[in-house]
């Protein structure tokens, strides 16, 4: 007999899983230097539990909603912005989750506020309380990020005077910002793609990786992505002029992005425009969108330059597992290839990429949206470093393009693995943390189980 599934269940279960992450990060999160505790500590590992329990609990409620959106009777677009809403408002005013990633960018906006190159120089050259709370890894690391986001950050510098609760908050918001414009664009894109638009935001705003490294994690990637499905929007109507500068803002984000700007053009080719017409108007677009961004940024054009900004050597991206397998192949038979073998692999990997990229829109140029969204989803899959977050580069899209229910599926697949890929401390687990980790998902998954079983009782006992 199948688990009764309504709306409102799924609701509270999300919540629920919502809540128990705000609640185990207060103790087990990315949390400021001056209140981190020990892992070994008790309110540390029962912070860990109730983390693993509400994330299991959260892609349980995302699943048991999938499958109420391909129901008879799926819900209304609206009521899943609802949904989205009810979840995500624990995580507001829940510590920073998985990642440290939001110290290194309020550091990095103190910088440019403070007239530092931050391009040049690291966090450790600003000093004082923020350089601290920057993962070590990253203190002597010139910023990846382009002058769009940097100017976003030192305005909130600015505005909070390097307070770090105040900091946290308006990044979060910033980010919020950026999931609100993804779910608004995703119905259209939908719509426009042939694709149920109700689907498209369970799997592309609803989904669990959104909630955790977005709206917990507060990462950048969320104004990328924003930025990027309103371009596409506007490009979609009568606007591909602003559809060109909305995605070199986002590419101004995160460079990736940038890959967004062919699918403006391919939108405006299908719309009746000359080729010729519709590659010029976007490249002035963009030109003159990035000199005036930068130019109000005052981070000039080191951006450029900070496009090969070194990954970390543990990454676990495919091409750095290889590299570093074959590095210890080559050491252990005394080869003195051994340190070309990490540098040679992500070489092949942005080869590769580069091939995927234009074989991807050779096959599936009559649908531009779906071709960017496997572009950017072998950008990330190839690329020399990757984090979970980054699915969402390309998922975003297929979300809203997809051809067929099984590629969604597949989609979401990946998604409930990556979802238990990362420590709410954002570092990395031992074995202690890793038991503790399978202990909150495995009590979740009892807890779910008797429910359902409490569930099917009252109809068992009508039947017998």
């Amino acid at each position: 007999m199948a688990f009764p599934i309504d709306l409102r269940r799924c609701q509270i279960l999300g919540l629920a899983g919502t809540a128990f992450l705000a609640l185990g990060g207060e103790t087990a999160g990315a949390l400021p230097v001056r209140e981190l505790l020990a892992p070994s500590s008790v309110h540390a590992a029962l912070g860990l539990v109730g983390v693993y329990f509400g994330v299991v609990l959260l892609i349980a409620a995302w699943l048991l909603l999938g499958r109420l959106v391909r129901s008879a009777d799926p819900p209304t677009p609206r009521a899943l912005l609802l949904v989205l809403a009810v979840w995500a408002t624990p995580l507001l005013i829940a510590p920073p989750l998985f990642s440290r990633d939001v110290y290194s960018y309020l550091a990095q906006g103190a910088m440019v506020d403070a007239h530092i190159d931050v391009y040049a120089y690291g966090p450790a050259h600003l000093g004082g309380p923020l350089a601290d709370e920057v993962a070590p890894l990253w203190r002597h690391t010139g910023a990846p990020y382009g002058p769009v986001f940097l100017g976003v950050a030192s305005a909130l510098s600015a505005l909070t005077r390097g307070e770090l609760p105040a900091g946290l908050l308006g990044m979060r918001l910033i980010a919020l910002l950026g999931v609100a414009l993804m779910a608004a664009a995703l119905p259209r894109l939908a719509r426009h793609s042939g694709a149920d638009p109700a689907a498209a935001l369970w799997l592309g705003a609803l989904n669990p990786l959104v909630l955790l490294h977005l709206v917990a994690g507060a990462h950048n990637d969320a104004i990328m992505l924003g930025l990027l499905g309103a371009g596409l929007v506007a490009a979609l109507g009568r606007w591909p002029v602003l559809g060109a500068v909305l995605v070199t803002l986002a590419a101004l984000v995160k460079a990736p992005a940038a890959l967004g700007l062919a699918a403006v053009v391919l939108l405006q080719i299908r719309s009746g425009r000359h080729p010729a017409k519709a590659v010029l108007s976007t490249a002035a677009a963009s030109a003159a969108t990035t000199v005036a961004a930068t130019a109000v940024a005052g981070t000039g054009y080191g951006w450029i330059g900070a496009l090969d900004t070194p990954v970390s050597p543990q990454n676990w991206a495919l091409t750095s597992l290889l590299g570093r397998a074959t590095e210890s192949l080559l050491t252990r038979v005394g080869s003195d290839l051994a340190p070309l073998a990490v540098p040679v692999w992500h070489v092949f990997g942005l080869v590769l990429t580069a091939v995927l990229v234009l074989l991807i829109w050779w096959r599936w140029r009559p649908r531009p949206v779906y071709a960017l969204g496997l572009s950017l989803a072998a950008v990330a899959a190839f690329g020399p470093a990757i984090r979970p977050w980054y699915a969402l580069w390309g998922l975003f899209l297929i979300a809203a393009a997809a051809p067929s229910t099984s590629v969604r599926h597949r989609v979401a697949a990946v998604t409930g693995v990556l979802a238990l890929a990362v420590l709410p401390s954002g570092g990395s687990a031992d074995a202690g943390q890793l038991v503790l980790a399978v202990s909150g998902g495995v009590l979740a998954v009892v807890v779910l189980w008797q429910a359902h079983l409490a569930a099917q009782a009252p109809a068992l006992e009508r039947t017998a």
